[in-house]
């Protein structure tokens, strides 16, 4: 029995693009978002600005989209400025952050958002959308996490 194999040179391309692409993924030093590299040690806790060098710089990286007002790393406080919804001009929103804990956990990092709404010329406090603030602590968590894998010392 004999096999006639025909390839197009778009198919020899194609093979060979996806072929370069699987060898090439396993060179990269650092794994994909969510996935936990296997030869790290676990990083120590950083101190020396006075709170988790991991939360901080993570709550910094979170809240980058917005003014920030005062960040004074001895305390862990972060707190913005109003910010306006670009999408509601008479809507604005502040937050206050606090990092109270050492570790990388939810009972670490404390967040109030502020919202206010623009009513008859005065700005109005209003609740904050549901959710908001577990969502912050989560994505600063989530950031501060590949912070610190990212930082660990690779064993041999």
């Amino acid at each position: 029995m004999k096999i006639d194999i025909k390839m197009s040179t778009n198919n020899i391309l194609t093979l060979i693009v996806a072929l370069s692409a699987l060898i090439l993924t396993g060179c990269s030093s650092r794994s994909a978002i969510g996935e936990p590299r296997q030869n790290i040690e676990a990083a120590e806790e950083v101190y020396s600005i006075g709170v988790n060098a991991y939360l901080w710089r993570a709550t910094l990286d979170t809240l980058a989209f917005m003014p920030i007002s005062t960040a004074e790393h001895q305390s862990g406080t972060i707190l913005t400025d109003w910010m306006v919804n670009p999408n509601d001009a008479t809507e604005r929103t502040k937050v206050d952050t606090f990092i109270v804990g050492s570790e990388l956990q939810a009972n670490s990092v404390k967040v109030k958002v502020h919202r206010e709404s623009l009513q008859d010329g005065n700005w109005v406090a209003i609740e904050p959308r549901a959710g908001a603030e577990n969502q912050i602590v989560t994505a600063i968590l989530a950031q501060a996490r590949l912070l610190r894998r990212d930082n660990a010392p690779l064993r041999n």
